[in-house]
């Protein structure tokens, strides 16, 4: 299980120019589509006179949620090349967005392509790239005469103890690396007593 991903640190741009027209390159690191969506709408009111708003984008941990849009630009020639500069970099969790001002000279479809693949490349230049691990939240339930075992089973396991609840019935949340879930649970399970769920995270 892949529990690891590349991504950008923070927000980054970058410019091309080729016969007038100048490209202006934004990066972003994102978590979802309504994230996407609202930095599309900010942007394009604050470029509000640019021929074209070109993007791509890579979601998931594998990168197999994407989309490309052209804009208004040639099929193939804007939003594609954006995209491939991610999949070059190994990039995911991210949006980049192209912004066009058109300066009276037709490129053609070659010049399009370097144009938007280059402008990103520079904004590429310009970021820095950061390793994000994928994390799974659990809870675990047992009685509190387990805690030893329970403690015993994360310090072997090398994990740090969350927010906790000692009562009768004992609460205790733990965030584990997604390729080391299976063997936590597998030992928690083993023991009569133990019991826990799956937590949805905001990340």
């Amino acid at each position: 299980m892949d529990d690891s991903y590349k991504t950008l640190e923070n927000p980054a741009e970058g410019t091309y120019r080729d016969k007038g027209s100048r490209f202006l390159a934004f990066g972003f690191p994102v978590k979802d589509e309504e994230e996407i969506r609202a930095i599309l709408t900010t942007l394009r009111k604050k470029y509000h006179d640019a021929r074209h708003h070109c993007y791509a984008y890579r979601l998931g941990t594998l990168g197999d949620k994407y989309r490309v849009n052209d804009d208004g630009e040639p099929s193939g020639t804007a939003g594609k090349p954006i995209h491939g500069q991610l999949l070059s970099n190994h990039l995911t969790n991210v949006l980049v967005v192209v912004v066009r001002y058109f300066g009276g000279t037709l490129l053609g479809t070659g010049g399009l392509i370097t144009a938007y693949r280059s402008a990103t490349a520079d904004m590429l230049t310009h970021a820095r790239f950061i390793e994000r691990l994928v994390e799974v939240k659990i809870r675990i339930l047992f009685p509190y005469d387990m805690l030893n075992a329970v403690m015993k089973i994360l310090k072997e396991e090398s994990l740090s103890p969350g927010e906790a609840d000692y009562n009768t019935i004992c609460t205790l949340f733990v965030k584990v690396r997604a390729s080391s879930l299976d063997k936590l649970t597998g030992r928690i399970q083993m023991i009569n007593g133990l019991r826990y769920e799956l937590i949805k995270m905001d990340d």
